[in-house]
């Protein structure tokens, strides 16, 4: 009686091993995160995410060189976006100490600013020039501004006989900011101007400006480098140019002088 053939075992690795092979890779992504967990690094999260990736050939669909890999690729997707979201929030947490401390910069700037002007204010009543000076302030500098009609004739940059006893007393006052930076603008009204000095408001007002600024420098010694000097024109009114009023308000002449940080 002939023996019977006996069947041949299958070829290639049994199917156990593929189902146990992603269980492997999955215990191993999860025993890396435990430990990029413990590290709190954004960094290496990113580079671990990167080398396993490229040793598991995870492809985009999820698949990979053992089997369809789905389990690995989800481990691996769950890493990169834990390393995104780590990522994100450390920036986020840079984000809010810049900004705090911003704040805390802005903060100590206006006190400086609040502290120039109540002295400042303190002088001005003394010499009885109240009337004459408007002062406000912020947290870069301290606000002077002083109606253009009290410094200067109509059409004209020459400073008035009777505006620099003024002028002589914010000079002496400046002398106490001399490592303050202190800027000079001169402001007109929208009204067009046209002659052989001043072909426009912008010139008008660049003049007006320097003529303010040269006095300081020529008269009370104000270091020409911490001087700064523009024209504005017609550009920042104040008021309502349709007015009167509104325009004179508009010709005016404004000191900032700024705080010690805005300053450096």
């Amino acid at each position: 009686m002939a023996k019977k053939k006996q069947e041949e075992p299958p070829k290639g690795s049994p199917a156990w091993m593929s189902t146990f092979s992603d269980l492997m890779n999955l215990l191993l992504c999860f025993f890396v995160l435990l430990f990029s967990m413990s590290t709190v690094d954004a960094e290496q999260f990113e580079l671990v995410a990167a080398s396993l990736s490229n040793s598991f050939s995870i492809l985009p669909a999820g698949g990979s060189a053992i089997g369809d890999g789905t389990l690995v690729a989800n481990g691996i997707s769950q890493l990169n976006n834990l390393a995104e979201y780590v990522q994100n929030m450390g920036v986020s947490m840079d984000e809010a100490e810049d900004k705090e401390l911003e704040e805390e910069i802005e903060e100590i700037k206006l006190e400086q600013s609040e502290a120039m002007a109540e002295q400042i204010e303190e002088y001005v009543e003394e010499q009885n020039m109240q009337e004459y000076i408007e002062i406000d302030f912020n947290s870069q500098y301290v606000l002077l501004t002083l109606n253009g009609s009290v410094l200067f004739d109509s059409g004209s940059s020459d400073l008035r006989e009777d505006a620099v006893p003024l002028i002589d007393s914010i000079g002496n006052m400046l002398l106490e900011y001399t490592d303050n930076i202190i800027e000079i603008e001169g402001h007109t009204d929208n009204v067009p101007i046209h002659n052989a000095k001043y072909e426009s408001n912008n010139v008008l007002s660049s003049y007006r400006a320097l003529s303010v600024a040269e006095y300081f420098i020529n008269n009370k010694n104000i270091d020409p480098t911490k001087l700064k000097y523009s024209g504005r024109g017609e550009y920042i009114p104040v008021a309502d140019n349709a007015t009167s009023d509104g325009r004179a308000l508009n010709r005016r002449v404004e000191i900032k002088i700024y705080n010690e940080l805005s300053s450096n």
